[in-house]
């Protein structure tokens, strides 16, 4: 005996109610489905259902029996999905989330070798700093940064996500030196106007605990590329991401200041560049495609890291 296509035959039987209709669905004749369910009965010794003129019940045998094979042919059913996926192409149009200034210099750039890498895929690309619901709007997998909120999405972490200390040489040649955190109380901090409190955090290194530090300035604002244009005019000191602000240090536009610290915007869980998507048995070919391709190409360390 075929014992899962017997077990098979028996659990459709069960959900149509009928010999004749888990025939007609499986393909079988009515004689080879009967065959399969006796078969099951004399192997199991016990009777799976009770045959009416027009019903078919389950006995207590049966609802055992019938719901462990629901789960097991489900099982069976992810197996053969997963396998498929290895080597199904990714295909399709793929809508993605990511937010606005990474996304114009970390992701859109690279975006026409991905596309030339998979040209089956076409993509829908939505940038925005706004956390949207992937699964309401439908979106396929988003780009996050920060500290992740829980939730039910998967998340694969891309790179870490690293902020430093900048100013202009300008401003640092015309303000009083810095040679711990406690001098930044002497000038002018340029604030992002989201961030919890107004406070910074800084630590001597990944295993120690985050201390507060106050901070003040004229001008604060919502948008990490209003604070790195401040910061290039010369009005203070900004705690940006790497990511952000490397181009304008390798021209020497911006330099690092009290660096020989680890600062950070909050104090919590481990901030990094993630990957999201929503929970799924089995990830979508065109999804892993696109994580696969940005984890390569940001690289490790990430190449806005480099020296």
């Amino acid at each position: 005996m075929d014992y899962l296509a017997a077990m098979s035959a028996f659990v459709r039987t069960v959900d149509l109610g009928s010999f004749s209709k888990a025939a007609v669905e499986t393909g079988a004749k009515v004689s080879t489905v009967s065959r399969y369910i006796g078969a099951l009965e004399a192997d199991l010794g016990a009777a799976l259902l009770n045959r009416s003129t027009r019903r078919l019940h389950l006995t207590e045998a049966g609802r055992t029996f019938y719901e462990r094979a629901v789960q097991i042919i489900g099982e069976v059913e992810e197996a053969r999905n997963a396998t498929r996926s290895l080597n199904a192409r990714p295909q399709g149009l793929l809508k993605i989330n990511i937010p606005s200034a990474f996304g114009r210099r970390h992701v859109m750039p690279h975006m026409k070798d991905f596309l030339a890498a998979y040209p089956d895929i076409r993509l829908d690309a939505t940038l925005t700093d706004a956390t949207v619901d992937l699964i309401e709007t439908g979106t396929d997998v988003a780009v996050r940064i920060g500290a992740l909120a829980d939730s039910v999405l998967i998340a694969r972490r891309l790179a870490p996500q690293r902020r430093i200390l900048v100013a202009s040489p300008n401003y640092l040649a015309t303000h009083p030196a810095l040679h711990a955190p406690g001098d930044l109380s002497q000038h002018e901090c340029l604030t992002f106007a989201l961030q919890p409190t107004g406070a910074w955090f800084y630590r001597i290194d990944a295993r120690a605990e985050p201390i507060e530090i106050a901070v003040n300035g004229h001008l604060r604002a919502n948008d990490s590329e209003a604070l790195l244009d401040a910061a290039l005019a010369g009005l203070g000191i900004a705690l940006l991401p790497t990511w952000l602000t490397s181009n304008d240090l390798r021209a020497g536009r911006l330099a690092t200041v009290l660096h020989e610290w680890e600062w950070l915007i909050a104090s919590g869980p481990e901030r990094a560049i993630w990957g999201v998507y929503p929970p799924k048995k089995v990830v979508s070919p065109k999804v892993k495609s696109f994580l696969n391709f940005l984890s390569q190409r940001f690289g490790h360390p990430a190449y806005w890291d480099a020296p």
